[in-house]
């Protein structure tokens, strides 16, 4: 039976003497925002299962102060939006145990869902009816709840067995690093400084274009999180591309153009449109251009260095996707220089593979 929370003092009573690994997890809604909006925290305290409703009015000081905490451990599965959201609420966690990591590391799989871990580990079959529910209405029903209490009750039965696993195959200090990274990414929430890579339909555009791109859609990144509106609602791809291959020559045209971008209000238009007509300063053209279509030789390079990433992942029965994604060798190739998200353990295990496989 799950306890629900709507009260600071039930939340101080409840992780008062919290052992040191717990189990958490969240729901969150996120229709008409850039941010999350926090529904629900589940925590598992000592066999203890509390739901607790943030949007009650209950202070987060307590929880977040034992989560804070480096002596304990969170359990989680799949934690990197959660992570998001429970910064909202001023959470953010010391420790983390994340259970779909730990079961890429145990043999299990890359991007194991928690209903199939839990099925695979413990024979325990879960509803999976509210997966989409509305988590924001009040009061939830018995099926979210029981929905929600499931979500964390076998938290730590699956830490017990995973650390075990984890234990036997020697991976323990490696998965906890790529814990320790997702907590860090989870800290500095800093958004994309290059986000114009992803338009690789501008890759041919000259320099001075992209830059104008990139401006543009970090203003975009800023601007949907100061007003907390998704960032399609305030500028999609579409007419960013648009607006920025033929900027409009006033904010009429502007308006004319943008018609339907249901966020992008006169005050936005203004600094829009202003930004688009600035002059580009020196900084402004500092960056890394578009990445081009890879060419048949460098195709030919990516494809000997995913053999190679393919061979050690068999060799230390990891799953290939866990050891090095297919974006992280191209921005090699592009580059010349290591990707620090393949630093590491990763670094440790492809440096000198790949380097090697690099065309001259």
């Amino acid at each position: 039976m799950a306890d629900w929370i709507e009260r600071s003092d039930a939340l101080a009573n409840l992780v008062e003497n919290a052992p040191t690994a717990l189990g958490l997890d969240t729901e969150f809604m996120r229709i008409d925002t850039f941010l999350p909006k926090l529904a629900l925290v589940q925590i598992e305290v000592d066999g203890r299962i509390g739901l607790i409703d943030p949007t009650a009015g209950v202070e987060s000081a307590a929880l977040a102060a034992v989560l804070a905490d480096p002596s304990r451990t969170c359990i989680m599965h799949s934690a990197s939006e959660d992570l998001e959201a429970l910064a909202t609420w001023n959470c953010s966690l010391a420790h983390l145990f994340d259970t779909q990591i730990a079961s890429a590391f145990a043999g299990l799989g890359a991007g194991l869902g928690y209903q199939k871990l839990v099925a695979t580990l413990l024979g325990v079959d879960l509803p999976k009816a509210e997966t989409r529910s509305d988590w924001l209405r009040r009061p939830l029903s018995a099926q979210q709840l029981e929905y929600a209490a499931q979500d964390v009750v076998h938290l730590p039965a699956l830490h017990a067995e995973l650390t075990r696993r984890l234990d036997a195959r020697g991976y323990l200090s490696w998965f906890a690093e790529d814990c320790a990274r997702l907590l860090e990414r989870a800290r500095l929430r800093e958004p994309d400084p290059e986000p114009q890579q992803s338009m690789r339909g501008a890759a041919d555009w000259p320099r001075e274009r992209q830059a104008l791109l990139r401006r543009a859609l970090r203003w975009r990144d800023r601007t949907a999180r100061t007003i907390d509106r998704p960032r399609p609602w305030l500028l999609d791809d579409a007419h960013a591309l648009d607006l920025c291959a033929r900027p409009p020559a006033s904010v009429e045209e502007l308006t004319e153009r943008t018609r339907g971008l249901r966020t992008l209000r006169s005050a936005q238009r203004a600094e829009l449109f202003e930004l688009l007509q600035q002059p580009l300063s020196a900084d402004d053209l500092e960056f890394a251009p578009i990445a081009q279509p890879p060419s048949p030789r460098e195709k030919a390079a990516i494809a000997r260095m995913k053999e190679a990433v393919a061979a050690r992942a068999r060799e230390l029965d990891l799953p290939e996707g866990l050891l090095c994604a297919r974006r992280h060798l191209e921005t090699l190739l592009a580059t010349r220089r290591w990707p620090t998200t393949l630093d590491g353990w990763r670094r440790e295990v492809l440096h000198d593979a790949l380097v090697a496989l690099l065309p001259e």
